[in-house]
């Protein structure tokens, strides 16, 4: 065991040893604003995020920050029909007969039952999780624009020189939508936070990623890790994370070894923790910028996600992108 899973395992085993009868109650009847042994804001459990609501709002919606209750619904059955793998042949990828739409992302040869993603939007009906700017967009330069947009190709194309130039998805190292920061993916979509005094343990559920966060005034370190070096304090009903030090880019488009991420966790009722995070970024983007997403509490156990660095799976990746490098055409690479 690594050291790093062993301090993980200690966190956890003292966080469920120390843990107030609160934090575990299923009853609705538990105060609205729960509290720790020692006084502070009380954000355990196991909760998910998935949701429909997209992180940025699409462009054809302009300024409408909401959708009515009508306008949602329509919304909600469209999207659970157009991103059903179920409705599209796993040898071809084509639609099924009367439907036009070609379901976004995801693994043809999964299908649905595979999948976890949300089924409805937020309760408030937002049209995008990003609430800061505005407009519900990621505030990207446009260097980084067209950037990524010969990467995203290159990458659909499958063309690797090595397997760092992988995601660390496809590393299993850290998961897409585990973080930090978090945020709702095609599944896995759960998390554990734990508290005990002086310390939070983060363990998603995708990519099995343990996040061991002290809650000190304590500096940060000097060495740069996956999911960055992360300090929490209490301010009021709300835990404030910062972090920093990343190793590289984090699986979130557009971050860098210097975004600095500041998340939020704050109690709504005894079944919500509102998780808000800002991204400050200079090298990507224009600003910073801010996401909203309610954590709704979920019955547990987390369920193991067996994906390891090194495995076979990386083997077959790598094959592919060879093989597809020999077959190169002009102007996709």
């Amino acid at each position: 065991m690594t050291t790093r899973y062993l301090t993980a395992a200690v966190a956890i085993a003292t966080a469920l040893a120390v843990m107030p009868a609160a934090a575990v109650a299923q009853s609705g009847d538990a105060p609205a604003q729960m509290r720790t042994a020692e006084g502070y804001p009380d954000i355990s459990g196991i909760f998910t995020f998935r949701t429909l609501t997209p992180l940025e709002r699409p462009e054809r919606l302009g300024d409408k920050e909401a959708l009515s209750a009508e306008e949602a619904a329509q919304y909600e059955a469209t999207e659970r029909t157009r991103l059903n793998r179920d409705l599209f042949d796993p040898e071809s990828g084509a639609p099924s007969a009367g439907y036009q739409s070609r379901a976004e992302g995801g693994v043809l040869s999964y299908n649905e039952f595979w999948y976890e993603r949300g089924i409805e939007l937020t309760s408030d009906k937002r049209t995008s999780l990003v609430v800061d700017p505005p407009n519900g967009r990621i505030p990207y330069t446009e260097d980084f624009r067209a950037s990524s947009a010969i990467d995203r190709l290159n990458l659909r194309n499958g063309f690797a020189d090595d397997y760092t130039d992988r995601s660390l998805t496809d590393r299993c190292l850290m998961g897409s939508n585990a973080g930090p920061p978090m945020r709702p993916g095609s599944y896995n979509n759960n998390t554990l936070i734990l508290q005990a005094p002086g310390v939070v343990t983060i363990v998603n559920e995708h990519i099995h990623n343990t996040r061991v966060i002290p809650v000190t005034d304590r500096a940060h370190g000097d060495i740069r890790q996956w999911s960055g070096d992360s300090r929490g304090r209490y301010d009021g009903n709300t835990l404030v994370v910062e972090t920093k030090q990343f190793a590289r880019a984090t699986n979130f488009s557009g971050s860098s070894k210097d975004t600095v991420l500041v998340e939020r966790f704050t109690r709504v009722d005894p079944d919500t923790v509102m998780y808000e995070f800002t991204i400050e970024d200079p090298n990507n983007y224009t600003r910073p910028w801010t996401a909203v997403i309610p954590f709704r509490r979920t019955d547990g156990p987390l369920f193991e996600y067996a994906c390891h660095e090194g495995n076979y799976g990386m083997t077959g990746i790598m094959a592919g992108a060879r093989k597809l490098n020999t077959q190169a055409v002009e102007g996709t690479r």
